[in-house]
């Protein structure tokens, strides 16, 4: 091939490989078309699994009681219907759907009570609100203590 010709064959190649993406992403491979409602249906995410489609508003929850007992795992899926693994699946479903923001983390600059709330902890991983969720929970001072409640049935509240 002319060397003034080679310019030519790779934007042709560009070209054809762009065109071929862009199929890919069409209506008919879009689980929410069907609906029109993006935040019920699937959507890809890194976060989410390295591009694997998750659905808003599921969620992965991963509870230490700090007791030595091993922690436990639960999922929670809140899109119009409600399952998962989850104790309280229906109250955690409806006290998030009421809160603006529940997955936010704490501010960098806010000053807490030094007090102790328990060895508890949690991870809560996923997507809510079209959003990407990854959020570390404890117990370990004022403000902790009362992010950990604001979420109601989503975490056990310790005994004692």
């Amino acid at each position: 091939m002319p060397a003034a010709a080679r310019p030519f064959a790779v934007l042709a190649v560009l070209a054809t490989l762009a065109l071929l993406a862009g199929c890919a992403d069409g209506p008919a491979d879009d689980p929410t078309a069907a609906t029109g409602s993006p935040s019920a249906g699937p959507t890809d995410d890194a976060a989410a699994g390295g591009g694997i489609r998750q659905a808003d508003n599921d969620l992965q929850l991963t509870v230490d009681p700090g007791d030595g007992a091993p922690p436990e795992e639960w999922t929670l899926t809140c899109v119009g219907f409600v399952e998962g693994s989850h104790p309280e699946a229906e109250a955690a479903c409806e006290h998030l759907r009421a809160m603006d923001e529940p997955f936010e983390p704490l501010p960098e600059d806010v000053v807490c009570t030094e007090q102790y709330g328990g060895p508890q902890t949690a991870h809560v991983t996923g997507r809510w609100g079209g959003e990407p969720v990854d959020l570390q929970l404890s117990r370990t001072n004022g403000c902790r203590i009362s992010q950990w409640d604001s979420l109601g049935p989503l975490l056990p509240i310790p005994v004692g």
